[in-house]
């Protein structure tokens, strides 16, 4: 009796000792870590269609959470892309446009809030490793808007000495490499780069398993110039544009591992997104956002329409696909509903995709989204299924000679005459302007037009002599 006894003790804390290692963390506010890629277009995953690029994590990812395929970035270049996802607010509201450089002495206003900061009075860890691209002035920089660390690059990976068209168009210094608010090393190649910010990623949740974090993982890559470790060189049929999205895969896999062997990945919010579309006059260095039209730069569905996955097993069906429109100033009231944490206090255009994601909803969290571009020019208006342009000036490959190996080719521009509109659903790759035969539709969207320009302005229409009467939903 005593020998079973005995063995069954055994047995007891053999068994004890096995769940401790798989234990799920006890801590009850959701992580969050959001991966943001530079200039990946929409096609460029597995599951969102890439015929020729390996990407086994983020497939995974897919199955095991939820996929977006009507995910809008908040504008087509890099800096107002950030500030939008960052703060809930289209950029043009916070007054940030294009793409900063070197050269430029503003950047994000201390004013705003930003999703670390408001992550932070709830008492989040927060971390950014990679790309910040919201002014690199002390003032501006992530550790005085809410990120507790940062390692990485002030702005673009390509606003340095070896940028192709340096001397004839551009100036560039010296690329620095930063953590936190202090200079460590000035970049003369960037092969290691994605490899170090996975390293950093990695090491900042093993430091924060047991309270609650924010992980900002801006990857500069897959931005020209491209760079790849020796470990993915070659691997891909797609070439070096194929290798450096399957480091970034890798990448993204090392990062749920992370969260799995510490017991977090039930209660992680993960996130995987692009900023904008991909940079078509690099050719074989760009991206594809096939089927869609365009790319980086443009209001077309190529320039601002991304991959988005969205993992979280403690609230979201597993392997499901979201059909209707969401904008990345929608992913911080989102994040806040799921955490409960107060938004900010000053206006904000995002509205939660809480009840969309976990199937409470099928409806979009917002009636229209407006694509603006340049400063302040309203493009297009996104209303159901379909998508409105206005007259604007936009840049094409169209007809043109692609780059190749690193060196841009050259746009052309284009001006449109007339309004457009297009059934994006049934017409995802927008050859069939049907404006004419819907009118009904053309002066509603023109409409919900109106009423942004009244709060947010447009440098390509006077205000004076447009309808404002609402002609009524139309479904």
């Amino acid at each position: 009796m005593f020998r079973y006894s005995y063995v069954l003790g055994l047995l007891f804390l053999i068994s004890c000792g096995q769940k401790s290692d798989k234990k799920e963390s006890s801590q009850t506010q959701p992580n969050v870590v959001l991966i943001f890629t530079d200039d990946q277009g929409y096609q460029d995953v597995g599951v969102f269609g890439s015929p020729n690029i390996n990407t086994p994590h983020l497939d995974q990812m897919a199955a095991d959470g939820v996929k977006l395929t009507h995910y809008y970035s908040a504008q087509a270049v890099c800096s107002a892309s950030r500030a939008g996802i960052l703060t809930g607010c289209y950029p043009n509201r916070i007054g940030i446009h294009n793409a900063l450089g070197p050269d430029n002495t503003h950047g994000i206003n201390a004013s705003e809030t930003t999703l670390a900061e408001m992550l932070k009075e709830l008492g989040y860890a927060t971390g950014i490793f990679g790309k910040w691209h919201l002014g690199h002035h002390p003032m501006f920089l992530p550790t005085r808007h809410g990120f507790d660390e940062w390692f990485g690059i002030p702005y673009s990976n390509d606003m340095w000495p070896y940028h192709p068209q340096q001397g004839p168009i551009f100036n560039f210094p010296d690329l620095p490499l930063y953590e936190n608010e202090v200079v460590i090393d000035t970049l003369t190649e960037q092969s290691q780069l994605t490899s170090q910010i996975t390293e950093r990623s990695v090491d900042f949740i093993n430091r924060n398993k047991d309270n609650p974090f924010f992980l900002y993982v801006p990857h500069p890559q897959p931005h020209v110039p491209l760079f790849v470790s020796e470990k993915f060189k070659g691997k891909s049929e797609r070439g070096l544009y194929g290798d450096v999205i399957m480091e970034i895969d890798w990448s993204v896999g090392q990062i749920l591992e992370a969260l799995k062997d510490n017991g977090l990945e039930e209660n992680t919010i993960v996130i995987f997104t692009s900023d904008n579309g991909p940079w078509l006059s690099y050719g074989n260095h760009a991206g594809s956002a096939l089927p869609l039209r365009e790319g980086k730069g443009t209001a077309w569905e190529g320039g601002q329409r991304e991959p988005f996955i969205i993992k979280y097993p403690a609230k979201l069906k597993a392997g499901e696909v979201i059909e209707a429109p969401v904008m990345a100033i929608d992913i911080l009231p989102t994040i806040a509903e799921f955490t409960g944490a107060k938004l900010p206090v000053k206006t904000i255009d995002g509205k939660s995709a809480l009840k969309l994601l976990t199937g409470e909803s099928g409806d979009s969290p917002q009636e229209a989204y407006f694509f603006y571009y340049r400063v302040n020019e309203m493009f297009g208006v996104r209303y159901g299924k379909w998508k409105l342009y206005f007259p604007h000036r936009f840049r094409t490959m169209d007809g043109q000679e692609p780059g190749k190996d690193g060196q841009p080719g050259e746009y052309r521009m284009v001006d449109m005459e007339e309004i457009e509109l297009y059934d994006v659903v049934n017409d995802v790759s927008e050859t069939n302007n049907v404006a004419s035969e819907h009118p009904e539709v053309v002066e509603k969207i023109k409409f919900l037009a109106n009423g942004m320009r009244q709060k947010l302005g447009d440098a390509l229409l006077e205000l004076e002599g447009t309808e404002t009467r609402d002609p009524g939903r139309l479904h």
